[in-house]
C-alpha cells in the first residue's frame, strides 16, 4: 500500500519520506519539516491521529490528509478537529487522494464523498 501511495502522490507532488508507523511519522516530521501529512489511522506505533496530535503538539504547521478503511463517524469527527485536514476512505483512494490534498493545502477540509457525516 505504501509504495502505491508514494506513487500516486509522486504523480503531482514531491514526497520527502515514506514511512510505516506513527513514531517514524513524528521523527521524520521534526527533521524534515513537510507541508503536509499523509497519514493511514490504523497505523503501528501510534495512530495516524495520535501522530498528528503529536506532531501539533510539537509545533509542526503540516497539513493532514487521514486515509483509512474506517468509515466510522467519531474518526471522522475526530480528524476534523485537528484543523484544516482531509479524510479519504481507502476505497475511494485513487479518485480522491490528489483532490483531498489539493483541498487542504487551500486551507480547507476534505471528507470522501462516500463517508457520511
Amino acid at each position: 500500500m505504501l509504495d502505491s501511495l508514494v506513487q500516486l502522490l509522486s504523480s503531482e507532488f514531491e514526497v520527502v519520506a515514506a514511512v510505516r508507523d506513527g513514531i517514524s511519522v513524528v521523527t521524520s516530521t521534526e527533521r524534515l519539516g513537510p507541508d503536509l501529512l499523509v497519514l493511514d489511522i490504523a497505523m503501528p506505533g501510534l495512530s495516524g491521529i495520535a501522530a498528528a496530535a503529536r506532531v501539533r503538539k510539537n509545533g509542526s504547521t503540516a497539513k493532514v490528509v487521514f486515509v483509512t478503511n474506517l468509515h466510522d463517524r467519531a474518526f471522522v469527527r475526530e480528524s476534523l478537529a485537528l484543523g484544516q485536514v482531509g479524510f479519504v476512505a481507502k476505497d475511494r483512494l485513487v479518485a480522491d487522494l490528489l483532490p483531498a490534498i489539493r483541498t487542504v493545502l487551500s486551507g480547507r477540509s476534505f471528507v470522501s464523498p462516500s463517508v457520511a457525516l
